[in-house]
């Protein structure tokens, strides 16, 4: 039998309720078993590492015949070394953060590999509590607050080619603030925000759940902007790899997307299961905070600081009927024109080459299709940003030339 026979027959069987997944057709003949049975994935304590916790935790991993071992990291810092070191298998990890050490400006250089998106939305942009006294509540008053009251402002992000740091560049840009000229711009791991701004080293920071949500409960800090705000179903965390290790074991790599795929729609399910995951990943071993500071943003419950309340529908989201998954070829070329556009790339890349060396779309299809997952039929994607602008993925260079403010 070809590979693809073999993965559609064990859609089949699934699908008929036969066995789980891959496990009858293909386990059976041996060809599509994985190659490594046990598989290091590294996380940091956010609540976007929530599918890859629970694909382990409920036994979704053993259905495809792999064993995660989470593993918890201090910093991104540590999860590119260890990743690139082989340390870890895998990880669940920023975006921007792939394509930097891919390109060798986010550290060593080494080829990499985006096996399928985690997660979108769910980030967001937190401002001190004693900047919003004095009336810096939102991008055009922080602008305001800026210009009367000239000093030295700190921001920080949590990696210099990672999201964070894309989607606070972005927003202060959308405000005629910029990031590399007005103020100065710091990295901190994202555990470590909600303590530094508590002793004052920063003005604000952009960084995942629940740490803005936690700045609001300990009282110092408010929720200026949320990331979807800036990009609805914006790209955010990806389980990443090494080119190396797709090569090596495509298996393994397909078995784990696998089980990260049913636990994503696992969590999107229900109410119930987003509660049952904010009480899992809330424990000591995983974010290590308390089940309330996670259990109320997952449900798209807002509240900024400042009294105001409201329900988000595009809050963040781990499967959305197949929609989260997949590894838009536009998502990783997007962080791509914000590297050029912030001077951390000096010349234009190969914007297209590149997203289809990283994103692994043929594996992803293979993956998705045995369990009946839909996959858009095209690999670029448009949105309308913050101020605007409209990305698709057509002109990558000349949408990266085009902004008023940067490096």
């Amino acid at each position: 039998m070809s590979r693809r026979t073999l993965i559609k027959a064990a859609a089949a069987g699934s699908a008929a309720g036969l066995v789980p997944g891959l496990q009858s057709a293909v386990h059976a003949q041996g060809s599509d078993k994985p190659e490594k049975e046990e598989v290091r994935i590294g996380f940091i304590p956010l609540t976007d590492c929530a599918s890859i916790v629970m694909a382990s935790v409920l036994g979704f991993d053993r259905k495809y015949g792999v064993k995660i071992v989470a593993t918890k990291e201090a910093s991104w810092a540590g999860v590119r070394d260890k990743l690139v070191n082989g340390e870890l298998d895998m990880a669940h990890v920023l975006y921007g953060l792939v394509y930097g050490v891919h390109l060798g400006i986010g550290g060593p250089k080494k080829d990499m590999a985006v096996l399928m998106t985690l997660n979108n939305n769910g980030q967001a942009i937190t401002l001190s509590k004693k900047l919003a006294d004095k009336g810096a509540v939102d991008g055009a008053s922080l602008a305001k607050v800026m210009a009367a009251d000239k000093r030295e402002y700190t921001f920080a992000q949590t990696f210099p080619t990672g999201t964070h740091a894309m989607w606070l560049y972005y927003w202060l840009a959308s405000v005629g603030i910029n990031p590399m000229k007005d103020a100065k711009v710091i990295t901190v791991p994202p555990p470590q925000m909600v303590a530094n701004m508590r002793v004052g080293n920063m003005d604000g920071y952009c960084v995942g759940e629940p740490w803005g949500h936690r700045a609001i409960m300990d009282g110092i800090g408010i929720t200026a902007v949320t990331t979807q705000d800036i990009w609805k179903d914006h790209p955010e965390k990806v389980l990443g790899t090494t080119g190396d290790f797709v090569k090596k074991y495509p298996n393994t790599a397909r078995a784990v997307m696998m089980a990260v795929i049913e636990a994503s729609r696992w969590i999107d399910a229900s109410l119930q299961n987003k509660l049952k995951m904010a009480e899992t990943v809330a424990d000591k071993s995983y974010v290590n905070t308390g089940v309330d500071a996670i259990n109320q943003r997952i449900l798209g419950r807002y509240q900024n600081g400042l009294g105001k309340t409201w329900d988000d529908p595009n809050h963040m989201k781990f499967f959305n009927d197949g929609a989260v998954n997949y590894p838009y070829l536009s998502d990783g070329m997007w962080f791509l024109t914000q590297h050029k556009r912030w001077g951390l790339l000096k010349e234009h890349p190969d914007y297209l080459g590149v997203a289809k060396q990283i994103n692994q779309i043929e594996l992803y299809k293979q993956a998705a299709s045995a369990m009946k997952v839909n996959v858009p039929k095209e690999p670029l994607r448009s949105a309308k940003l913050i101020d605007g602008v409209v990305w698709d993925g057509k002109d990558p260079a000349k949408y990266a030339d085009s902004f008023k403010l940067k490096a």
